[in-house]
């Protein structure tokens, strides 16, 4: 039987900004504001009114979007020191931003009031409870971000408790309890949230809590325990310094192992994909740790794990990730055992027995490449192109003879000119082929010349193209001997795959990691 309904605020498009590496145009926050909107969240927090022109224009641009079910809400502070609700133009902005919900934070925390405000600690209550009960008189819901609430509760509890009780006199319709500098522990954090529902038993609570000593979906999931029912967060955790709560955890926790109701249940199945989404659109590559909906989240690379996973998925898996949009992986390596190579070989659609001796041998094979710098757990291609090698007798079509790099560079104009040489026989024609192509880099040339010697035999070829192109060493200490893993990423325009290579040079790692792209093409065609 399902608990209390939680109630979802996203404060993705204004909390969310301010961290580094995070900026949305007004369009991307209008499209933001609808994604969350479909995906089933209550509260949107558009942003500031005021603070800089793209709110405004966010704000203008929201009058002609209708939402399905989120609340929009406008963000902004309590009225200034000594100066009249209605003569306060802060407080007019918020309201000419024309959102039914208004969310504006209060000082909790003596040390803000006397020595930031720089007024007096029964002004601070008497603006916290003017500005609600004026934002009220409009029309408008209001919900009190009680700032630095922990930090204020610790330096004076009963000022603390007289700030949430102003803003309940001025009829805020939630009180949000912030942690804003992220440093409450878990234990202190229930204790204080307990309190204040004790005190303000008529208003509903909130949470909002921020990320800086790795507890913010923690404290959130306390506050819920405790009886907050409305949580706060960013989507993927965005957020100044280290990030908010990120609710990509925290929906999943809340519904799936606490039992909680959301609004967004029914939109879980697509919890990867939205945060995927939101990355895309703030252009930050996705984190593959991240839980629930990472790539990482569900992958199993120890041998004995993957044999575990393939009998019984939950031996290993704390639910089943289809739920939350995501899915299983096998990954190869040299800790990989058969029923890995068997399982990865089935993901990829390849059916193989783990128990023959072809598949001990495959294991040998892949355990020797691996120690020799290849990385199959980050190169599917490679690993098919392994596999049909290995059990189905792959055969080249082409003999690359010969292949040979030049690079120039023209000091006076700082150019740069690579050129391949490229020998190849297809199909055991007894003529040998030659071309030569030009690039800025000797990769590049390589490429090209590969890619025009194959042209003519293997038309399907002409698609192929490299999109991504990574090298790392892989033993530290042995400077310029060590040895070079190239992977390399390739597309048709329909698919793409990753490959690897590794070898004492550079060149001869992205010929193999080369040679596999094009081996993989023709397979799956």
């Amino acid at each position: 039987m399902s608990k209390t309904k939680i109630l979802i605020y996203d404060t993705t498009l204004r909390d969310g900004t301010q961290g580094e590496g995070v900026s949305f145009s007004a369009e991307d926050k209008i499209l933001m504001a609808q994604r969350i909107d479909d995906f089933g969240f209550d509260y949107i927090e558009g942003g500031w009114p005021g603070s800089n022109p793209r709110d405004m224009e966010f704000f203008r641009m929201m009058t002609d979007v209708q939402l399905k079910h989120a609340k929009v809400a406008a963000f902004g502070s309590t009225r200034r020191a000594n100066l009249a609700v209605e003569s306060d133009p802060q407080l007019k902005q918020l309201i000419d931003a024309n959102t039914p919900v208004i969310t504006i934070f209060g000082k909790s925390w003596p040390l803000h009031v006397t020595d930031v405000l720089k007024t007096t600690l029964d002004e601070n209550l008497a603006m916290i409870r003017e500005s609600v009960a004026f934002l009220k008189a409009q029309g408008k819901e209001v919900v009190y971000d009680a700032e630095h609430y922990f930090d204020g509760y610790k330096a004076d509890p009963e000022y603390a408790l007289a700030t949430l009780q102003a803003a309940r006199d001025g009829g805020a319709g939630y009180l949000v309890l912030c942690d804003t500098n992220g440093g409450t522990q878990v234990s202190e954090f229930s204790e204080m949230v307990k309190v204040a529902m004790q005190k303000c038993n008529d208003v509903s609570i909130g949470v909002h809590c921020h990320n800086d000593c790795g507890l913010g979906v923690a404290l959130s999931l306390t506050g819920a325990e405790v009886g907050a029912t409305m949580i706060q967060g960013t989507i993927n955790g965005y957020g100044e310094r280290v990030g908010n709560a990120n609710l990509t955890s925290i929906v999943p926790n809340l519904y799936f192992k606490m039992g909680y109701d959301l609004n967004c249940f029914e939109s879980l199945q697509k919890l990867r994909d939205f945060s995927i989404n939101v990355d895309k659109l703030a252009n930050i590559t996705p984190n593959k740790k991240e839980p629930f909906i990472g790539e990482s989240a569900f992958a199993h690379k120890g041998g004995v794990h993957a044999n575990a996973a393939k009998k019984i998925a939950r031996s290993y898996e704390h639910m089943t990730p289809e739920k939350i949009g995501n899915k299983q992986r096998i990954l190869m390596s040299d800790m990989s055992g058969s029923s890995s190579v068997a399982m990865k070989a089935k993901e990829l659609g390849i059916d193989l027995d783990e128990k023959s001796d072809q598949m001990r041998a495959f294991l040998a094979k892949i355990k020797d490449l691996e120690n020799k710098g290849y990385e199959f757990e980050s190169a599917d291609a490679s690993f098919v192109v392994q596999i049909y090698q290995h059990f189905h007798d792959l055969k080249d079509d082409f003999d690359v003879v010969s292949y040979r790099t030049i690079s120039e560079m023209v000091r006076d104009t700082d150019s740069n000119i690579s050129e391949a040489v490229v020998k190849l026989r297809v199909e055991d024609q007894p003529d040998i082929k030659m071309t030569i192509a030009e690039s800025s880099g000797p990769v590049g040339a390589l490429d090209h010349a590969m890619r025009e010697a194959f042209a003519s035999h293997f038309p399907a070829l002409k698609s192929v193209h490299l999109v991504d192109y990574k090298v790392r060493i892989t033993q530290a200490g042995l400077g310029t001997d060590s040895i070079v893993q190239v992977l390399m990423k390739s597309s048709d325009g329909h698919n793409s795959w990753w490959t690897c290579g590794a070898d004492g040079s550079i060149i001869e790692a992205s010929y193999q990691a080369l040679c596999d792209s094009f081996r993989y093409k023709l397979i799956i065609d």
